[in-house]
């Protein structure tokens, strides 16, 4: 880690004229990571008249986040149990680098807490997402974003948690996240359009995962409207209004990975609709890391 006012005064000659000098800093500084980028913000706000520095720092902190973010998903790719939270969280702080995520593991804990309190072995699997569904959605207060179905703040864990509003996947991780912690066999479906959640056959919960089918499906779960239970048949009914053939992994849990990369590109459609071309390319190329 670099001394504090050596990184200011590396951040004082961006707005040098001369290109050399400026690519040497931002090299330099490029090459300390995520840990400029409170400095960087700083300076930013304190030389709102120097149009030349305040570019060049947005272009730089843009620069940082992405190759902190791409290095860091690249490890969790690399990983072994890619950790849906972690995941996350990894992109979360590509929009908010200097995000403190304490609140929102504060949160899931409290939620899964309280249904911890609530469930017991002598439930059935209906009246476990019964408990799920109503400390969620009724005691914390949790509901789909729709006035602002697409805006990007739908998809960053921080907002949703804040806002209690999301969209049809982060509400779903939300859910996964304080279900799946306390052993209940819910998994993510990446159905088209609309990601919602199954609830496996207790039976068979040591099966790994991609030999799941939709035959060992209980019920699946639509968070995006307050937990709302539906079978294979509506799935059927989904993707035929959407002119779509009824493939395997429409109807079958999903890994984290699949999770993560759809997170990704919501985001890049979210910007592009937006209108944050420049964010949108960003995550075009992380989203290559999945392919």
């Amino acid at each position: 880690m670099k001394d504090n006012k050596e990184i200011i005064a590396l951040i004082s000659l961006l707005d040098d004229p001369d290109e050399f000098i400026y690519n040497e800093v931002k090299n330099k500084l490029r090459s300390l990571g995520d840990e400029t980028i409170p400095f960087l913000e700083e300076y930013w706000e304190t030389n709102a008249m120097n149009h030349t520095s305040q570019s060049r720092i947005e272009d730089l902190i843009q620069e940082i986040q992405f190759e902190t973010t791409f290095s860091n998903l690249q490890k969790w790719l690399g990983s072994e149990t890619q950790d849906l939270l972690r995941g996350a969280l990894l992109i979360n702080q590509f929009q908010y680098p200097d995000l403190d995520p304490k609140p929102i593991l504060d949160t899931i804990e409290k939620i899964k807490r309280d249904i911890w309190l609530e469930i017991n072995p002598n439930l059935t699997s209906f009246e476990i997402i019964k408990v799920v569904n109503k400390i969620l959605f009724d005691e914390f207060g949790y509901s789909s974003n729709k006035k602002n179905y697409h805006s990007p703040h739908s998809s960053f864990l921080n907002n949703v948690i804040e806002s209690k509003k999301g969209n049809p996947l982060s509400l779903a991780i939300i859910y996964l996240l304080v279900t799946q912690d306390l052993g209940l066999p819910i998994y993510g479906v990446n159905l088209p359009s609309h990601f919602v959640l199954c609830y496996l056959d207790e039976q068979n919960t040591n099966v790994h995962l991609d030999e799941f089918n939709s035959e060992d499906v209980l019920i699946y779960i639509n968070p995006f409207s307050r937990g709302t239970l539906f079978d294979k048949n509506e799935i059927d009914s989904f993707l035929s209004q959407l002119n779509l053939d009824p493939k395997p992994e429409f109807y079958s849990p999903c890994s984290n990975k699949e999770i993560i990369r759809r997170m990704v590109n919501n985001l890049v459609f979210s910007y592009e609709k937006m209108g944050y071309s420049d964010k949108a390319e960003v995550m075009t190329k992380i989203l290559g890391l999945f392919s």
